[in-house]
């Protein structure tokens, strides 16, 4: 199989694996080469892929859809961190995610500020146009 997980602007993984257990709504469930094809809601969590050579791979994913088709497992996700060791990636989706938020942060206080900056001006051209 191949597995392709993506990220808004970046593929993060296109390999082959043997394997893949990932996580939806009902629970964990895994796939092998010869799994049916279908698609489903992933909750954030950890993807666990396990490649020919036979190395296990990890990647912390936040939501996203994951699309079965023949031998192609595809994994569409705004936010994703890989690694091969589960407490190093636990430190780098920290690092990461703490990093998006701050950013996510920073984003809201501008647009706060723009509408608060909307409103003023508006206030101002209504207290015009009654003089």
């Amino acid at each position: 199989m191949n597995l392709k997980v993506a990220e808004l602007t970046r593929v993060l993984i296109d390999t082959q694996v043997k394997k893949v257990i990932a996580e939806d709504h009902k629970g964990y469930f895994g796939m092998l080469p010869r799994h049916v094809d279908f698609v489903t809601a992933l909750v954030p969590g950890i993807l666990t892929f396990e490649t020919q050579e036979g190395d296990i791979g990890y990647v912390a994913l936040d939501e996203g859809v994951l699309v079965k088709a023949g031998d192609d497992v595809t994994v569409s996700t705004a936010r994703a961190v890989h690694g091969k060791e589960l407490k190093v990636l636990e430190e780098t989706v920290l690092k990461e995610f703490s990093k998006q938020s701050e950013r996510a942060r920073k984003i809201q206080a501008a647009a706060s500020r723009l509408e608060a900056d909307l409103a003023r001006r508006f206030m101002r051209f209504g207290r015009r146009g009654y003089e």
